[in-house]
């Protein structure tokens, strides 16, 4: 039986990310990155606090205000690498659950699909893996498909992030900007 095509790119992306991040040097942990204010370890730190919520809001169902600061502050600890790595795999899990994608999570916005969060945490992932690339000097090229994805996933309420406050304005992409460097831009991203 064939995969669920949205748990593979879930876990493409994850991989995406923990191959950037088995890349870092010790030297590069405190290096900025395109996301205003965070160096590398922050936005690690970041990727390493999301994959966290999954399987509690996913295979326990969860809420938000009953997993509360549980995932603020250092989750990196002193093994920065295997603190995300193990934080990967147990969203991989959790999202790999039986019937997780058809159950509803509680989400800071509102009770939405299980599929409908792991899409969105896909987006993140490859959005962050880019920043990621950028900052430690890494192949800053994303996977078409997972662009590709992207872009189908964020497009609709790409006006709201802004809102947020969580991404920069988007900025105008040069005319002959090819997928990926659109989807960035509309991200508030300047690749």
């Amino acid at each position: 039986m064939a995969e669920n095509p949205l748990l593979v790119r879930h876990s493409e992306a994850l991989d995406l990310c923990t191959e950037r991040v088995r890349a870092i040097r010790p030297d590069q942990w405190d290096a900025p990155t395109p996301c205003a204010e965070w160096t590398v370890r922050d936005l690690v730190n970041h990727l390493t606090a999301e994959q966290l919520w999954v399987s509690p809001l996913v295979v326990h169902g969860a809420t938000i205000e009953a997993i509360g600061d549980t995932f603020d502050g250092d989750m990196l600890g002193h093994e920065p690498v295997a603190s995300w790595e193990n934080a990967a795999e147990a969203s991989r899990r959790a999202f790999h659950t039986h019937g997780a994608l058809d159950r509803i999570v509680h989400l800071s916005y509102g009770d939405t699909r299980g599929s409908n969060y792991c899409s969105q945490m896909i987006a993140d992932l490859v959005v962050h893996a880019w920043d990621l690339s950028r900052a430690i000097g890494a192949d800053e090229r994303l996977p078409a498909h997972l662009v590709d994805f992207t872009v189908r996933e964020v497009t609709p309420y790409a006006a709201e992030l802004e809102k947020s406050g969580l991404f920069a304005a988007p900025v105008e992409p040069p005319p002959d900007a090819d997928v990926q460097t659109k989807l960035l831009c509309l991200l508030g991203r300047r690749p």
